[in-house]
């Protein structure tokens, strides 16, 4: 009889982690799903068998719940993490000091496997304090579990997903659409290949220890992504290239604002490109191939078009 494999995820309630559970589910692992609200997790139950997958209160924030979880786990998976505030207060606590209490006490329980999961551009040179934050946070875990792989995938897209989601909708009712950090340039990924990789990680014991860049195939600047993005919906509309000046102005509002629609912390994650660097392909190291804008989004941007994409009608730009 084998033993039982356990995977434990911090943060596998949220649109990234519903796609890590169900891969690892399909690996054959037993998984805890380490989160503040086990009750909105619960709908994650049926990715599994009966009984397989289990949603547990636990929060980065809290050693006494992050030590009961990760206990007996095979691989602890810390998908946990916050884009921002004002204060920054939020980024240190969950990024830093969350990773790597989420790290120490792993390893205190003897866990061989761990996996982080940062974001393309971290460095403690970036200029946005939530690239800097990403950077310690991997400096927290590495501290804690040398052999960690690291996981850098750049903005991941999705059905779920707040990107191409959220540029549709403002598609669908402003007249003028504005763009900040027009001349930015994204490499968009696919969810479910960001998962596939993560999955690979913790049963591969040979690939620990690395730092996996993630980027889809198609590399396009934030104009572009707009751009696309009204070809897809069928919606013509002006773009407009939001001055730094006035994007400045607007962000200082915005962020104190119910959502956070837009921060200055956001503005300064737009000021240099995020993709991957040439020869650094996570993909490529592991010989898969990762999906296309195309492949995937189209599917779930007709909704936006006019009609609800039943109507036929198609606008010209």
């Amino acid at each position: 009889m084998s033993e039982q494999k356990i995977a434990t995820v911090f943060g596998g309630g949220g649109f990234v982690g519903r796609y890590v559970v169900q891969r690892l589910a399909e690996a054959g692992y037993t998984v805890r799903i380490a989160c503040r609200r086990p009750d909105k997790a619960a709908s994650l139950r049926v990715l599994g068998k009966l009984g397989q997958i289990a949603p547990f209160y636990a929060s980065v924030l809290d050693d006494a719940s992050v030590a009961c979880v990760v206990e007996g786990a095979s691989v602890v998976i810390n998908l946990a993490a916050v884009l921002g505030d004002a204060s920054g207060q939020k980024l240190e606590a969950v990024n830093v000091q969350g990773a790597g209490r989420v790290a120490r006490l792993s390893a205190q329980a003897g866990v061989p496997a761990f996996v982080q999961m940062s974001a393309l551009g971290a460095s403690h040179s970036a200029p946005s304090a939530y690239g800097r934050s990403r950077a310690a946070g991997e400096d927290a875990v590495r501290a804690a579990m040398p052999q960690a792989s690291i996981v850098r995938p750049s903005v991941i897209f999705g059905p779920e997903d707040h990107f191409f989601n959220m540029f549709a909708t403002l598609a669908r009712y402003l007249p003028v659409l504005p763009v900040y950090g027009a001349t930015a340039r994204l490499q968009p990924v696919y969810v479910g290949d960001v998962a596939q990789v993560v999955a690979r990680l913790a049963e591969d014991p040979s690939l620990a220890g690395q730092v996996w860049e993630l980027g889809g195939p198609d590399v396009l600047t934030m104009k572009q992504i707009y751009q696309w993005v009204l070809r897809t919906t069928q919606r013509s509309r002006m773009l407009y290239e939001v001055p730094t000046a006035l994007a400045r102005i607007q962000a200082a509002i915005f962020e104190r604002l119910p959502g956070h629609i837009l921060t200055r912390d956001q503005l300064l994650m737009l000021s240099q490109d995020n993709v991957v660097q040439p020869g650094q392909s996570g993909f490529e190291k592991l010989g898969l191939t990762p999906q296309s804008i195309e492949a995937i989004v189209p599917f779930y941007l007709t909704r936006y078009r006019v009609g609800g994409g039943r109507s036929g009608v198609r606008l010209v730009e």
